[in-house]
């Protein structure tokens, strides 16, 4: 069986012009807007399962033809759209939650 899975990689420049990235795993959009949802790209396979590695949620905003990814500044709206896309992901991935963990670990 051959595996079509092909990620989508993003690369952010920060504002000294360091560049990182990322891969995709969702996006949604909202009344409110566009947001995506993404993860640290791992450097060696074995780093993606060896390194815990956390949800990075941005909003995807447009100026002047160019696209940019900034932090939702609002933590309702912040809540809001984690909500949404951790309820997509889970679904689409095995996610544990941390309390799931820890229970797990204890037993």
């Amino acid at each position: 069986m051959q595996d079509d899975y092909q990620p989508n990689i993003i690369s952010v420049e920060d504002e000294d012009g360091k560049e990182y990235m990322f891969e995709e795993l969702d996006r949604i959009e909202t009344d409110d807007g566009r947001y995506v949802a993404m993860i640290p790209l791992a450097n060696e396979a074995e780093d993606f399962f060896n390194e815990p590695w956390e949800l990075i949620i941005l909003k995807v905003e447009e100026e002047n033809g160019e696209t940019y990814l900034t932090p939702i500044e609002d933590e309702d709206e912040f809540n809001e759209i984690g909500q949404i896309f951790e309820e997509r992901l889970t679904d689409l991935y095995d996610i544990l939650e941390d309390d799931e963990d820890n229970d797990e670990e204890n037993e």
